[in-house]
């Protein structure tokens, strides 16, 4: 049975197909490992290395994945990589026996072992396990990347991690410091006092936060439910309850793009502390950051992205319309009236909505001009009342509300206030936001009648935070993107016109068997042109020198994002071989998903002048193919990728 399990699959490279019968080969012997269940286990590798003096002599076992092996007629040696590292195991025919020497001998790079030996040093220096006997425990039929280049584009990092973790150790490392955040963040405020809860992920009304959520329908009652985009209401509900202090660390869903700082799914931790207020929290978020910058990377000043973080230092403080009086020039405190915001905002280049009002225009001056410098630990407090609809107000402003937001390079990491417990003012509030989700906001809360019932049963004053733990991740570990602080992030189905093409780019990085480019272009007679119209050549010819003047250069795409109140920009991060990233605007979200593009190969012109679009400055062009279709406007465009092989900075001639 066996046997004819593992030949259903026809589709695989040679180098694979010589895998496949060795395992048959096992099989036929009684020797098959995928038979064996359990391995005893003594030590990993870096406890082996660490306390070599106490183990010098001592036999142990190990067990891991081989990843490399030198032959060497009767003696070979090995590499074993497990959870801890690698570690050398020395493989003597004499020790091993004949038979199970010639065994070993036709092991493959990638099959999980099992070693028995004695800890020594070898002539070299380095640390190494003197085998007695090997077993083979799982045969990987697949080869792995190869070794010198290893696996480095993205889309198949993400969407085969158990690749990326097995051949790009820093990434397991970053997951493994990931676990630890999350038990430092439980440490700490354990500490405090909180109590950890569970609250409900599928809801009636999905509130708490301005973001559209994802629908499904619940058979057994009949009833049409929701995912979660927060976790606050019910919390607050436990604050009621009389449990005072309390968090959730748990997974909320957004149904919203996919960017280098966003996931439709991401994980949160929301606490709430009663008889505290907003600045309670903020005491309790510079605490808890420098906490775990100490825990986790051994210091409160870290490198993040080329750029020196400082949380040793007490955490700037600024109100929001400080902030956008300081870097736009305009003081909304001399601001009376929505149309006089609006009228600023056209005066700005600030794109804005009808339904807007002067707390939305404040709010979205900020995030023009102000987000992006706030790149050590600042408090931006004090925010407007139109985008704060569970934040009590400030009693010397009825028009700001006691909330803060902390950035840092630039990036929002939490949203903390002080809770509004007042249940008629909180009934006018949700009143607001039904008027804006009518108005045509679908990111607008709607009422909760039996939220609104526990603020009337009585909420005592109750100071509350949310930190998206995701970005707190990619800080501690100087990730630039949220992909790579994901086991699984959300990828794109691949669907069956690019299929073929990925897979074939896939093998051609997975498979020592697979050819430079196969699978990188699709064959033309799969691909039907018929419909296609091409537009007429040009007759006007151009001279040598004019078409030289032009840099086009090859360049990697690091990051990809839609940009923001733009339906047709993407904004991309690009490695142009010079060491700076360059970013570059182009009109082409109508065509692909960011994430679609990160790691692939494009070609831009480099020496063309800077340009703003939507307040980004673009430098440079991306060429994409267009053409038009026969019998119709519509038109087609093809971004120009070429081969990954191709370096960053390469010119074209």
């Amino acid at each position: 049975m066996a046997e004819a399990k593992n030949n259903q699959t026809p589709d695989v490279s040679e180098q694979d197909k010589i895998r496949r019968g060795k395992l048959a080969d096992l099989q036929a012997a009684g020797n098959d490992p995928f038979l064996i269940t359990k391995y005893n286990v003594t030590h990993h590798s870096m406890e082996i290395k660490n306390n070599f003096d106490e183990l010098e002599g001592q036999e142990v076992t190990v067990a891991g994945r081989m990843m490399q092996k030198r032959v060497m007629g009767k003696a070979s040696f090995c590499n074993v990589r497990d959870l801890q590292g690698d570690i050398q195991s020395y493989v003597a025919r004499d020790e091993l026996g004949t038979e199970a020497y010639q065994a070993f001998k036709k092991f493959d790079i990638g099959d999980i072992i099992g070693i028995k030996g004695k800890v020594f040093k070898t002539k070299t220096g380095e640390i190494s396990i003197h085998a007695t006997e090997i077993t083979l425990l799982s045969k990987s039929l697949h080869t792995l990347p190869e070794k010198f280049h290893g696996l480095t584009n993205t889309d198949i990092r993400y969407r085969q991690r158990y690749v990326d973790l097995i051949m790009n150790p820093e990434v397991r490392d970053t997951f493994i410091k990931r676990s630890q955040i999350l038990k430092e963040i439980r440490n700490f405020l354990d500490g405090r006092g909180f109590m950890e809860v569970e609250t409900p992920m599928l809801v009636s009304n999905a509130g708490g936060a301005a973001a559209r959520p994802f629908e499904t329908h619940y058979n057994a009652l009949d009833e049409d439910v929701k995912l979660r985009i927060s976790l606050e209401l019910y919390l607050k509900r436990l604050i009621v309850g009389g449990l005072e202090r309390v968090y959730e660390i748990g997974r909320v869903f957004r149904n919203e793009g996919v960017d280098t700082r966003h996931n439709p799914e991401f994980t949160l931790m929301e606490l709430y502390q009663a008889y505290t207020d907003y600045e309670g929290m903020m005491e309790l978020t510079e605490s808890m950051f420098r906490y775990l910058a100490e825990k986790v990377c051994g210091s409160a000043v870290l490198s993040y992205n080329g750029t020196i973080i400082d949380m040793s230092k007490p955490f700037e403080r600024i109100t929001m319309m400080d902030a956008v009086k300081k870097y736009s020039g305009v003081d909304f405190t001399e601001v009376k009236t929505d149309e006089e915001a609006k009228k600023l905002a056209d005066e700005h280049h600030v794109a804005y909505e009808a339904r807007h009002k002067k707390g939305d225009i404040i709010n979205l001056f900020f995030e023009e001009f102000c987000e992006d410098k706030m790149i050590q630990p600042t408090f931006v407090t004090d925010h407007p009342i139109e985008i704060s609809p569970l934040t009590k107000k400030k009693p010397s402003n009825p028009e700001l509300v006691e909330r803060f937001e902390l950035y840092i390079y630039g990036r929002e990491m939490c949203n903390a206030y002080s809770e509004l417990n007042d249940p008629i003012d909180q009934r006018e509030r949700f009143a607001a936001q039904e008027e804006a989700f009518a108005a045509g906001d679908d990111e607008a809360n709607h009422t909760d009648e039996d939220f609104l019932n526990a603020l009337e049963i009585g909420m005592p004053p109750t100071g509350g935070i949310g930190y998206g733990i995701d970005r707190l991740v990619m800080l501690l570990t100087d990730s630039q993107a949220i992909r790579d602080v994901l086991l699984f992030p959300t990828m794109k189905s691949l669907d069956a016109d690019k299929k073929s093409a990925k897979a074939g780019a896939a093998d051609a990085e997975t498979t020592e068997a697979a050819g430079d480019n196969n699978g990188f272009f699709t064959p033309n007679d799969k691909i039907d042109f018929s419909n296609v119209k091409v537009e007429p050549l040009f007759e006007e010819e151009v001279d040598f020198d004019t078409f030289s003047k032009s840099d086009f250069r090859a360049v990697k795409v690091k990051a990809c994002e839609a940009v923001k109140k733009s339906k047709k920009l993407l904004q991309f991060t690009l490695d142009d071989g010079t060491g700076t990233d360059r970013i570059i605007l182009s009109g082409i979200h109508a065509y692909y998903e960011p994430e679609e593009l990160v790691g692939k190969t494009l070609i831009a012109i480099t020496n063309l002048p800077p340009r703003k679009m939507m307040g980004i400055e673009s430098c440079g062009m991306l060429l994409s193919a267009v053409n038009n279709l026969k019998d119709s406007e519509d038109e087609e465009l093809h971004l120009l990728m070429v081969d990954n092989h191709i370096p960053a900075g390469a010119k074209l001639y």
